[in-house]
């Protein structure tokens, strides 16, 4: 069973990161290009998210004892294929963990306009539909 405390703790985690984006992200792309430090603030917390609800994903297979894959974008999959999350919720978030490696490996080729359009998007909103989901099972 998933520790109810580390979940709400890492929920809550992703829930600031989701609104710090959402407080310095500017109104277009120009201007989220021309901002340095919107730009860093955006990826910072798009990564922590991310990877938060990766950490998530993973304690909550190794606790119930099903595999955990070994790449990233599998660990959504995974609790969708045990009825966690639904599964069209984990193939939008196999997206997002592949933006995170991107984030973590090969920072000096990010693209802005496309960190601006997830920024931007409804894939925000997915993050905490994740966190969601969790939250409701672990009751």
């Amino acid at each position: 069973m998933v520790d109810r405390a580390l979940l709400a703790k890492q929920v809550a985690t992703v829930r600031d990161a989701v609104t710090r984006i959402r407080a310095v992200l500017p109104a277009s792309r120009e201007a989220f290009e021309a901002d340095r430090t919107a730009r860093e603030v955006v990826v910072l917390n798009l990564f922590v998210a991310i990877q938060v609800c990766l950490d998530l994903a993973a304690h909550w297979l190794a606790d119930e004892g099903w595999d955990v894959p070994q790449r990233y974008g599998e660990i959504f999959v995974a609790l969708a294929d045990h009825g966690v999350i639904p599964r069209p919720l984990a193939l939008r978030l196999v997206a997002a963990a592949g933006l995170r490696n991107l984030v973590a490996h090969q920072y000096g080729t990010l693209e802005w306009a496309r960190l601006y359009a997830t920024a931007s998007s409804p894939d925000l909103d997915d993050l905490e539909a994740f966190c969601a989901a969790l939250a409701a099972k672990a009751r």
